[in-house]
């Protein structure tokens, strides 16, 4: 039995982590997947198929593509955020990771995709859950960038865990879709209007609680 094999089974937390970790790699893998059936600048492929409507819009089109190329970037960054090890061993790389994070959402990612909101499919429950992500998302990054500004490291690392739920709403949002059409096979549009609050209000839930316990 190797070393690494047997840190493994006498730290199980270790392993969880590692799993964990592998899946995040994966589900980021399979979102690039997708933003690169967009490149470069296709309107008739994916998503955009049923937003046909739409795509002329000169602000939708720029909204959508600026969302799609961006978001991912901001998934990217995750890794370095949240490894204790990134933290104390590479501090330049998590510093830098946390920037890039930071501004891909205030000026792009979350921007963006509060316009493509207002257009989101579903009518207006979507629509409002979409862009009140969108603005969350904006708000949750903008104080964890305050508190680090101010020095108040656990705040920092709190409204960092409430900002990267809502992030991962790109991740939970396709999950929860298949689920439910899966097992209930709802109508299209109904699907949508569920999984438009689901994707990211049960992730803000299990934020909450992750900080209530890192608090006790």
């Amino acid at each position: 039995m190797s070393a690494l094999t047997q840190k493994f089974l006498r730290n199980p937390s270790l392993l969880w982590s590692g799993v964990i970790l592998l899946a995040y790699a994966y589900f980021c893998y399979l979102m690039l997947d997708i933003s690169l059936q967009y490149i470069p600048f296709d309107t008739d492929v994916a998503f955009l198929r049923i937003k046909q409507d739409y795509i002329g819009l000169e602000h939708y089109k720029l909204a959508f593509f600026t969302h799609v190329y961006t978001s991912f970037f901001c998934l990217l960054a995750g890794f370095t955020q949240f490894s204790p090890f990134v933290r104390k061993k590479l501090p330049s790389l998590h510093r830098s990771g946390g920037w890039l994070y930071a501004v891909s959402i205030l000026f792009l990612a979350a921007p963006s995709g509060f316009i493509i909101g207002i257009y989101a499919n579903g009518g207006l429950p979507s629509q409002i859950a979409f862009c009140l992500l969108a603005l969350l998302w904006i708000w949750t990054t903008g104080k964890a960038i305050w508190e680090i500004k101010q020095k108040n490291f656990q705040a920092h690392r709190f409204w960092m865990i409430r900002s990267f739920a809502l992030t991962m709403s790109a991740i939970t949002l396709r999950a929860w879709k298949y689920i439910i059409v899966a097992l209930f096979h709802p109508r299209p549009m109904d699907a949508y209007m569920i999984v438009a609050w689901l994707g990211w209000v049960l992730n803000l839930l299990i934020a909450e609680y992750i900080i209530y316990r890192l608090k006790k």
